[in-house]
């Protein structure tokens, strides 16, 4: 049975999650938080497998609540937000910096909320809870990198960055570690709740040196330039320019990594580093095999510093990956491919 707080300061908001959650037989509302104390409070005292948060509320707000849970007793946490638009959705992103998991939006119908908000909700409390968090991701071991041949290739400058739940914190690091002095073109598939799409890339533009914005038709990728694949439409790149799509969903995903990392292969990839972090499920696995095939540099995030590992295992899994490694040597390795003295096996 999965055990779940619900922390929100409006009454009909936790009547209604309340009601949702009841009707699985595999879930129990173990709780209600009416503002960021008493949530923090209850988790300590009842111990949910996850706390859906809000993170506008009295007495102390979500964003500190989060920090404190994290803190004190580390707990996969769901972000709800009332508030999609990219300039105010800063404090959902905000959240997910301090430890929560995954971010969606409030039911737009009140009591009379639909399917569109239920499935998706119910999906990540089963997925959410699952995860195992640390404390604010702290303590990450540093193994031994394998020693490996200096790749025949030459500079790479194209990066291809896939993430699913998990991600938005990794690629947040990964683009505040890797320099911009790098001169490297970036391509990100993160999949997210539909409407947090472009609030994501003005968090990211806002929180690293990159100049980061959603995707549009034709866009030729630049130098320290961050696109990212734009809400419920697929990104490809072909002949050096974007093209977006909405096609079929792959892997049940719009956008799609596998989408994105197809369209690399094409022709040859031999200035691509793929790079796969966090998520659930295996979209970016199928892509990365013809990558490789075609010359691409393929990195997955390894299991012990992901927050869910089945697209970087997936990856791992089919061989598609010359290197596995914590998300904190990412970087340095992307760092020596992009300057001619990657390593390849």
């Amino acid at each position: 049975m999965i055990k779940v707080l619900i922390a929100d300061d409006a009454r009909l908001v936790r009547m209604l999650l309340r009601e949702i959650l009841s009707r699985q037989p595999d879930m129990s509302v173990v709780g209600e938080a009416c503002n960021g104390r008493d949530a923090v409070d209850k988790t300590l005292e009842l111990e949910p497998d996850l706390v859906i948060m809000d993170v506008v509320m009295p007495v102390m707000d979500g964003l500190t609540a989060v920090r404190e849970i994290m803190a004190r007793r580390p707990t996969p946490i769901l972000v709800l937000s009332g508030n999609v638009d990219p300039k105010d959705s800063k404090c959902a992103f905000q959240a997910i910096k301090l430890g929560a998991l995954d971010v969606m939006p409030k039911p737009a119908g009140g009591l009379q909320a639909g399917q569109s908000f239920i499935g998706p909700l119910v999906e990540k409390v089963r997925l959410l809870a699952r995860v195992p968090v640390m404390h604010h991701f702290r303590g990450y071991r540093q193994p031994v990198v394998q020693k490996t041949a200096v790749a025949p290739n030459g500079p790479r400058t194209l990066l291809a960055v896939g993430a699913s739940t998990g991600g938005p914190k990794a690629v947040l690091q990964l683009l505040q570690t890797i320099p911009l002095s790098l001169g490297l073109q970036v391509l990100v598939v993160q999949h997210i709740a539909r409407g947090f799409g472009a609030g994501f890339a003005t968090w990211l533009d806002r929180e690293s040196p990159y100049r980061v914005r959603v995707a549009c038709e034709g866009d030729v990728p630049e130098s320290g330039v961050v696109l990212v694949a734009p809400d419920d439409l697929h990104m490809q790149l072909w002949e050096g320019r974007v093209h977006l799509c909405d096609s079929l969903p792959v892997n049940s995903c719009r956008p799609s990594v596998d989408v994105l990392y197809h369209s690399l292969a094409v022709g040859g990839a031999s200035s691509v580093i793929a790079v796969l972090l966090s998520g659930m499920g295996q979209d970016g696995a199928a892509g990365m095999v013809a990558l490789k095939k075609q010359g691409s540099y393929n990195i997955a995030q390894d299991k012990e510093s992901c927050a869910v590992y089945g697209m970087p295992g997936a990856a791992v899994a089919r061989n598609a990956v010359q290197q596995e490694l914590p998300l904190e040597q990412i970087p340095e390795a992307v760092v020596a491919l992009a300057r001619g003295r990657g390593k390849s096996r």
